[in-house]
């Protein structure tokens, strides 16, 4: 499990009462804590489903009121803001908040900022990052606008701090939108939908009459829901990794992410090639965009008969590939 500044910041256990914690992973070290009297809020699915089978209790959202608050600060500043809004939000009236965060992530920027509004204790410092308690007042002391709120990303589309591409289209998507073909197919994926934009790009081509919207954060999901309100598209919030239906497709279209927090790994657009694959029909087609460094190029051709590169640029490129003639394929490799 990953190290934690739990055991340094409540060195005697538990530390009483009900204890609320925003953002714990799946691999962090929880022994401090009471899962009796501890609820996770997480809302990536593998974490959510990775808690969940330690025995965790753990919601998308904080539920009730907690004697003590636990804030794990993600990358961004909007989302880590927002996290704090909602712990204090579901504090007892003289709980405590506590702030936990990498270097890499902004926790000194964020305890100079926080210094700012309340009194800061208990600072400790491990793994490259910090662990430090605000006290927090009475009254209400956190600025307007920290607490996360749907905003405008492009013309009919919102999102919330925290989600990919929250500031905009994210340049990938639209290169992959502007290259799939006038009609696709009938059953279609978009695995990895993020917040929706993408996935409306594909309804608005003929022939599509189902499509599935695949993603692991619970907060893009929500937003592709208010989003894309045709009533073709459905919802799974769920690890694309292993996603599956029950009949198979014939479309697939994803621009797959290539980073597991701060660190490139290849291996996660590697592992939606792998889904895609499972997923379509004989016939079926796959449409992606990736960053053009990323080797996919040898996973590709183990699960697909057929690739093609059919557009993109320094930056990306765009794929095309079809299961037919795998066989063949794999038997002239051999």
């Amino acid at each position: 499990m990953t190290q934690s500044r739990l055991d340094l910041a409540f060195p005697d256990g538990h530390p009483g009462g009900e204890v609320l914690f925003i953002g714990a992973t799946a691999a962090d070290d929880l022994s401090p804590l009471d899962p009796q009297h501890l609820q996770v809020v997480q809302g990536h699915f593998p974490d959510h489903q990775g808690l969940s089978t330690r025995g965790f209790r753990v919601a998308t959202a904080a539920d009730g009121r907690f004697d003590h608050a636990i804030v794990r600060l993600p990358r961004a500043k909007a989302a880590a803001r927002a996290r704090i809004a909602e712990a204090v939000r579901h504090l007892t009236p003289g709980g405590q908040l506590w702030i936990d965060g990498q270097k890499t992530d902004g926790v000194d920027a964020l305890l100079k900022e926080l210094r700012g509004f309340a009194p800061v204790a208990e600072v400790i410092s491990k793994a490259h990052g910090k662990i430090f308690r605000v006290d927090v007042p009475v009254q209400d002391w956190l600025p307007d606008g920290w607490a996360a709120t749907a905003h405008d990303v492009a013309p009919g589309f919102t999102t919330l701090p925290g989600v990919f591409s929250a500031d905009g289209v994210d340049p990938g998507s639209r290169m992959l939108a502007d290259h799939l073909p006038p009609k696709l197919p009938t059953r279609v994926v978009d695995l990895g939908a993020g917040w929706g934009w993408l996935s409306a790009q594909i309804l608005a081509r003929p022939g599509v009459t189902e499509l599935h919207l695949v993603e692991a954060d619970h907060a893009a999901v929500e937003s592709a829901r208010r989003n894309v309100s045709d009533p073709r598209a459905q919802f799974h919030w769920a690890d694309a990794r292993d996603f599956r239906l029950r009949d198979p497709v014939n479309g697939v279209v994803m621009n797959p992410p290539f980073h597991e927090g701060r660190q490139a790994d290849p291996r996660l657009g590697a592992a939606f090639i792998a889904t895609a694959a499972r997923l379509l029909t004989g016939a079926g087609r796959l449409w992606m965009v990736a960053n053009r460094h990323l080797p996919y190029e040898t996973v590709l051709a183990e699960h697909f008969g057929q690739v093609h590169e059919i557009g993109g640029d320094t930056r990306f490129k765009v794929i095309e590939a079809t299961a037919a003639g795998k066989g063949n394929a794999r038997k002239d490799r051999r």
